[in-house]
């Protein structure tokens, strides 16, 4: 029988009032139920936020270094657990091991990270030009917060959003993917057990069908944290503006990778790889488009095909695979879909294209490595977001016309540049329409110690991650004393 779990709310382990429940499935093998959870509903939420309310006048009161101190501890409890964790978030995402517990480990590092930043809640002070006034600014937190997360980072969005909201002050009622639930409570009861006090942090689980409009309509909600599709991003963003509840929005992303005709054939062709479809290609960070300077295309995309038929695809629990299923049969579907459509459209399939039903497959939902060449602007899997191990080669002239082609989406999250000319990675780090900007790196591969963030589409403005992400969970309050 598999495990039972339930919501977190008020420092107590509770069954959905309604008593509703669901399954996680193992994506790898859906014959697999990872868990049973409590299908929570607007009963929940509001007990999670009567509970966030009540706790925050004290947790705000706290003096911020001891904040930091149980974050610290919560680092060390998940540092310990990191194997087991990685285990579980493989059973239930579908990433390879290793991708898994390196996971789990950048949880912890984001804890410490913002442990110590709980004692670095800093304002400055500013000369008066009025004789006897001394001014100075400082941050208070916000209160009762919502934060939104995605099943594609299970762990590590959970703990960057959670960690600076608990560090500056506030309270949370966190709202974790469906399909990957129990990695995002494991970070949970890492930080209870470190000693957050009942109500400072409530975790309410299951689908956002029952549970997302009481989040979002909640009197107590101060502010909200979300990653997740732009669709959905854009509903929020819109209900938020309504009410004046502050928003912080990260959503798609159609990330591209220039390679410039100096650029090393081998190195290039193993770091879009790698970019395109490391976790099956769900990352937002992802590169979905390599575009490729006209006198190399031929070369490169041989040297991209050979390697990308290099790659093991399996259950991420067997030792060698370089990657696994895609979350869900309807997230397998979609990228299907895009493949169909890649075709209608009249690209060259170059390799993959094909769910993959032998032994080891035929329970889970797994597609093959997918390149397209000859793909133009206009075509739909070159402008929409797959979310999945499709990657679309498109030919440039040059330098200027391969930044066009990347701008011309109305995404802006993550890009790359491989080349080892250093006008041209100056030209593209200026011109470029991103908010994470790479040379010579994948897309995908950000540091927690670092903003993190995009532009148009992708991102509302406040960035996560690093020094930065104070700002959305704190307001800088300007004080004047006349002495």
């Amino acid at each position: 029988m598999p495990e039972t779990f339930r919501n977190l709310i008020n420092g107590e382990w509770c069954a959905a009032r309604d008593g509703e429940t669901y399954e996680d499935i193992n994506p790898a093998d859906a014959r697999e139920v990872v868990g049973v959870f409590a299908a929570s509903g607007p009963a929940d939420v509001s007990d999670a936020f009567a509970a966030a309310e009540a706790a925050f006048p004290a947790w705000a009161e706290m003096p911020a270094p001891r904040r930091g101190d149980i974050l610290f501890r919560a680092a060390e409890i998940l540092l310990a657990r990191a194997d087991r964790i990685g285990v579980e978030m493989t059973r239930e995402e579908g990433k390879t091991l290793p991708e898994a517990r390196a996971e789990v480990v950048r949880a912890a590092q984001i804890l410490r990270y913002f442990g110590g930043e709980a004692a670095r809640l800093t304002g400055e002070t500013v000369p008066s030009d009025r004789p006897g006034v001394f001014a100075f600014t400082l941050r208070r937190p916000l209160g009762p917060l919502a934060l939104i997360t995605p099943w594609n980072f299970p762990i590590a969005i959970p703990a960057w959003k959670t960690a600076p909201a608990l560090a500056c002050g506030n309270t949370v009622v966190l709202k974790p993917a469906a399909l990957t639930p129990l990695t995002a409570l494991r970070l949970v009861e890492a930080v209870q057990e470190a000693g957050a006090p009942a109500g400072v942090l409530n975790l309410v689980t299951g689908p956002a069908s029952r549970s997302g409009e009481a989040l979002i309509a909640d009197p107590r909600l101060r502010a909200v944290s979300f990653t997740g599709s732009c669709g959905t991003g854009a509903g929020l963003r819109d209900r938020c503006a309504g009410r004046g509840v502050r928003a912080q929005l990260e959503m798609g992303g159609k990330n591209p990778t220039l390679v410039l005709r100096d650029a090393d054939l081998a190195e290039a062709a193993d770091i879009v790889a790698g970019a395109a479809f490391f976790s099956t290609g769900q990352k937002c960070t992802a590169t979905s488009r390599v575009i490729v300077d006209k006198p190399i295309l031929a070369a490169f995309t041989e040297a991209l095909v050979e390697r990308t038929r290099r790659l093991k695809v399996g259950p991420g629990l067997t030792p060698g695979v370089d990657m696994g299923p895609c979350v869900d049969e309807r997230q397998m579907q979609i990228v299907l879909d895009y493949i169909d459509i890649g075709r209608k459209e009249g690209a060259r399939l170059l390799c993959g294209g094909h769910r993959l039903t032998a032994e080891e497959h035929r329970h889970g939902f797994f597609v093959e490595p997918t390149v397209f060449g000859g793909v133009t602007p206009a075509m739909r899997i070159a402008r929409e977001e797959i979310f999945g191990p499709v990657l679309a080669v498109m030919e440039a002239a040059d330098l200027d016309e391969a930044i066009r082609l990347a701008n011309g989406v109305e995404f802006g999250l993550s890009a790359s540049l491989i080349s080892r000319d250093l006008p041209s990675a100056l030209r593209y780090v200026r011109r470029i329409e991103a908010g994470v900007i790479m040379v010579n790196l994948p897309s995908a591969g950000v540091e927690y110690q670092l903003p993190f963030g995009g532009v148009k589409a992708s991102s509302t403005g406040y960035r996560e991650q690093g020094s930065a992400a104070i700002d959305f969970f704190t307001e800088l309050c300007t004080v004047y004393v006349r002495g």
